[in-house]
């Protein structure tokens, strides 16, 4: 994915039907889908299980666009490899979840794929300063993380502000993660967010026999966007 400052939605599919994860990547892309989010959970660093690389591998060949895998496990740095080889094109990993982020940021870059850092909410945006010079995107989650349908927590709009004037000119997408609405879209690209994962607020009332729904829900938070801005 070549860097560009445009707002992008992100689908959750921890929000899509588990049993048609295929057909569900191919519905969110041809209704306007930039990218599909993967929420990998461990039950050990968050309080949920969810799926693992062989499901990344499995739906791989139904995404023609990008797939953003963020890891919400610990361990991390033993499982990389795994998600590069399922074709991943963007991997996160949390701050919170290794004693040594800088070298799980070089690990992932190491694969030629693009690296980014998580941060929880009760993470100060000053913990991924010293990564800016080797990282791709900053993931902040504005919901504890573990579970989707969460509410938003504004208090991390000020956190995106920092970390885009920490980024300055370096060309770092910042995504927002966590209680995206078209209430709560133009808060976070107004702050400096320029990727919006949603999860609920795509999925919810579509389903593959009806895809139209998830292309309304989309639409509706990009025209949020622009309109509020």
């Amino acid at each position: 994915m070549k860097f560009d400052n445009t707002v992008k939605i992100a689908p959750s599919i921890l929000s899509a039907d588990f049993s048609n994860f295929g057909a569900e990547c191919v519905a969110i892309e041809d209704q306007g889908a930039d990218l599909v989010h993967i929420d990998v959970m461990d039950g050990h660093f968050v309080p949920n299980i969810t799926f693992g690389a062989n499901t990344c591998k499995s739906i791989r060949p139904f995404i023609k666009t990008v797939m953003d895998v963020h890891l919400m496990i610990s361990p991390v740095d033993a499982f990389i490899e795994s998600f590069v080889e399922a074709g991943a094109d963007i991997i996160s990993a949390h701050v919170e979840a290794t004693p040594h982020i800088h070298r799980t940021m070089q690990a992932i870059r190491g694969f030629d794929v693009k690296a980014g850092v998580a941060l929880n909410p009760g993470t100060p945006a000053e913990s991924i300063e010293h990564l800016l010079d080797i990282i791709d995107l900053v993931c902040v989650m504005t919901v504890n993380p573990g579970f989707g349908g969460q509410k938003f927590i504004y208090s991390q709009v000020e956190k995106v502000k920092t970390i885009k004037r920490m980024i300055g000119d370096r060309p770092i997408h910042i995504e927002i993660d966590g209680g995206i609405t078209p209430k709560t879209a133009p808060i976070m690209v107004a702050a400096g967010a320029d990727i919006l994962v949603a999860g609920s607020s795509v999925f919810n009332g579509g389903s593959v026999e009806n895809p139209e729904i998830y292309g309304r829900n989309i639409n509706l938070i990009k025209e949020s966007v622009t309109t509020n801005l």
